[in-house]
């Protein structure tokens, strides 16, 4: 099998402005495709910025990266997106030229790789992981919507495909004038995040016993992440529950100033691997209320560590919350209803016990073995796609 895989590997480009050390939904979906083809025997042919501070960048087995300059994302500390190096990545492609071309985000360095593609002839899919034209009302700037999602629209229709994780986000995009949307389901490492983990010296070091209700946010702490629902759902789900903690795993630019708010949450900052599986574990409630998601792996990352979520009909809650089972959705933008159902699903720590072993069981098929498959299915079929466009030009010339 291992010997058939490599006769028909493929070289594949990957292009993106954030990959780990980064800790991010985007780098890590990024991450686990590369490393996933690599397993599969194919070549990766990884693009990324450069970060400062960081050792450099060792190449993984499979994975040859190549670090382009960078410049840091304002009001996103340790985010960087890379600048343009069109010629350098014709270059480098037509010296080892990709069999197809994957670029994960839309800044300066996607742009440069899609135009390197093009002009290589090289077939080229994009991802859609941020709605960036959400992000501007958040940040004040409303009127600049408009004009992302043309930026998204060109972008986007450029490419041969653009890979989405729901049926939903394909709608959402067609809507929008993206037109060629392919779907990519997304995975959760379903060893990694597992109610097994849960840690009673962990919720002892919050101070939590037993009998109190732990919710627990994970993310960026910044402004598109509706955290002033978080807050009042949390608030409400307190007035069923007198003892309940509240847990807040990453950082942002919001994360001073809630702080200094709140000094009763518990902020434990940046976590990974088995020790952010052992936080998700150590809950009893995830409450997910942002509408800037185009998916929301937090969401897979909680139900496989067996904590309920309340979020909205969007995104992998859509997906794979089954309202009553294991968790609850609240038609997008009702905040009231958001906060009533927090509230309510809060007050019985025995049925929410329930709906956690439920969640477990509704994700457990979602090995990440099944999606590289299907993104290495995808890019074949780009490669078979231009293949035939090719001949049939070449038949009519």
């Amino acid at each position: 099998m291992l010997q058939a895989r490599r006769e028909c590997a493929m070289r594949i480009g990957i292009v993106t402005e954030t990959y780990p050390p980064e800790v991010n939904g985007v780098a890590l979906t990024v991450h686990s495709l590369a490393a996933g083809m690599a397993a599969l025997g194919h070549a990766v042919d990884l693009v990324r910025p450069r970060q400062p501070g960081h050792a450099p960048f060792a190449d993984e087995p499979g994975i040859e990266a190549l670090q382009t300059p960078g410049v840091g994302l304002p009001r996103y500390p340790g985010l960087r997106f890379g600048l343009p190096v069109t010629g350098r990545l014709v270059a480098r492609w037509k010296r080892d030229r990709p069999d197809a071309v994957y670029v994960a985000t839309e800044g300066p360095l996607g742009w440069a790789a899609m135009r390197a593609a093009i002009r290589l002839g090289i077939p080229v899919a994009t991802g859609f992981h941020t709605r960036f034209d959400a992000y501007a009302g958040h940040y004040g700037v409303k009127w600049l919507t408009p004009l992302v999602r043309k930026h998204l629209r060109r972008f986007h229709n450029r490419a041969d495909a653009t890979l989405v994780p729901t049926r939903g986000l394909a709608a959402e995009l067609e809507a929008m004038g993206i037109v060629n949307s392919r779907l990519l389901r997304r995975a959760v490492d379903i060893d990694l995040f597992h109610p097994s983990r849960r840690d009673d010296a962990l919720r002892a070091s919050w101070g939590a016993d037993e009998d109190t209700l732990v919710v627990l946010y994970v993310g960026r702490i910044a402004a598109e992440k509706n955290l002033p629902l978080a807050l009042a759902s949390f608030e409400a789900a307190k007035a069923r529950h007198p003892k309940a903690l509240y847990v807040w795993v990453g950082d942002g630019p919001e994360r001073a100033a809630l702080q200094a708010a709140h000094p009763d949450f518990v902020f434990a900052g940046m976590r990974s691997g088995e020790d952010l599986a052992a936080h998700y574990a150590s809950a009893d409630l995830f409450v997910f209320p942002s509408l800037s998601e185009t998916f929301g792996n937090v969401v897979l990352e909680a139900l496989a560590a067996g904590v309920p979520v309340v979020a909205y009909d969007e995104g992998a809650a859509r997906e794979h919350v089954v309202d009553g089972v294991n968790g609850v959705r609240i038609e997008s933008g009702n905040e009231k209803s958001f906060i009533n159902c927090a509230a309510c699903v809060a007050s019985d720590l025995r049925q929410l016990h329930a709906m956690g072993r439920a969640a477990r069981h509704g994700v457990s098929s979602l090995a990440p073995g099944a999606v590289i498959a299907d993104f290495e299915r995808l890019l074949k079929s780009l490669v078979t796609e231009r293949s035939h466009e090719h001949h049939a030009t070449s038949a009519t010339a």
